[in-house]
């Protein structure tokens, strides 16, 4: 069907659909889509098979499933990514995804962790002498009067669900944003008092960064005692991909509120900070699935795998 191209190429209030957007597209832009595709598509690939290795060599239902969640997060990430860029409407949903995800994946991080020690029990047995540094980031690194916390079990739920309640309590919050979102009083972006989306950030960001300073007090611990297991490496990866999908989301979602990213047809203002962090994002986050499996990722990981656990202390 023909198209009038002065009212494809004009900025609207919201992000254009698939076929406006392919129609304005360049020979550049297709080429940079499709190379971005590809990329999704083999790494996607390359997941799929790291997920049969792991469940070949790992017997341990839960630290199997564990390891699945934990290095699927950078091919979620870019297929959530690469479904925003062909579907730009998709935006808002693909990120909701990506984010609920990432909340369960430091969730599985810590189960990990546990689980690389031998379970809570070992744990408990192994740490009892050596309380754990509560003074970590991103909350309270600067707050060294913070008292440590004694390794029991108890402490060890109160970690453990800390980080699960961002698990559960994002989805909730990504819910309820549809819903308003689908009656229209929810709209991406605005930073009012008065609009929904500033305080379902809010909590949001809250949740996942006490899911974080939790992860830490036990990373601060497992580095020292998981060294041989190649943990920091690990975590490394981990936290890269929570700053490039949250991190600099966060940093467009000002720049669009404060009318930095201006609008350039066919692309609002909006849209065009979601585009650009979304192409930004997507061949970073291949770099580090790259080199999960192909880097030092890979090799720490299987060679982690071929070996028994650390024995727990008696």
């Amino acid at each position: 069907m023909e198209r009038n191209l002065s009212q494809v190429l004009k900025c609207l209030d919201e992000a254009p659909t698939s076929e406006e957007f392919l129609y304005s597209m360049d020979p550049s832009t297709c080429f940079t889509y499709s190379v971005l595709t590809l990329m999704t598509l083999v790494g996607s690939l390359m997941y799929l098979e790291e997920t049969v290795y792991i469940t070949r060599k790992i017997t341990s239902s839960c630290k199997r499933t564990a390891y699945i969640w934990v290095t699927g997060a950078p091919p979620v990430i870019a297929a959530t990514s690469c479904v925003g860029l062909w579907v730009p409407r998709s935006s808002m949903f693909t990120d909701f995804t990506a984010s609920i995800y990432l909340s369960i994946s430091l969730h599985k991080f810590l189960v990990m962790m546990l689980e690389e020690f031998g379970g809570e029990e070992a744990l408990v047995r192994r740490l009892q002498d050596k309380p754990l540094k509560t003074s970590t980031g991103p909350c309270c690194c600067c707050c060294l009067c913070l008292p440590p916390l004694p390794v029991s079990r108890t402490s060890l739920t109160i970690l453990k669900w800390g980080t699960l309640q961002a698990a559960l309590l994002r989805p909730t919050l990504m819910f309820f944003a549809t819903v308003l979102w689908s009656n229209g009083t929810y709209q991406q972006g605005k930073m009012e008092v008065k609009e929904a989306f500033l305080w379902i950030t809010l909590l949001s960001v809250a949740a996942f960064l006490l899911s974080l300073w939790l992860l830490g007090i036990m990373f601060a611990q497992a580095k020292l005692d998981l060294s041989k297991c190649n943990i920091v490496p690990k975590f490394a990866l981990n936290q890269c991909v929570v700053v490039l999908s949250q991190a600099q989301s966060g940093i467009v979602d000002v720049l669009v509120s404060t009318g930095t990213i201006s609008c350039v047809p066919p692309f609002s203002a909006r849209a065009r900070g979601t585009y650009g962090n979304t192409a930004a994002v997507m061949p970073r986050i291949q770099v580090l699935a790259k080199e999960r499996d192909h880097g030092d990722w890979n090799t720490l990981e299987r060679n982690v795998l071929k070996r028994p656990l650390i024995s727990p202390v008696q």
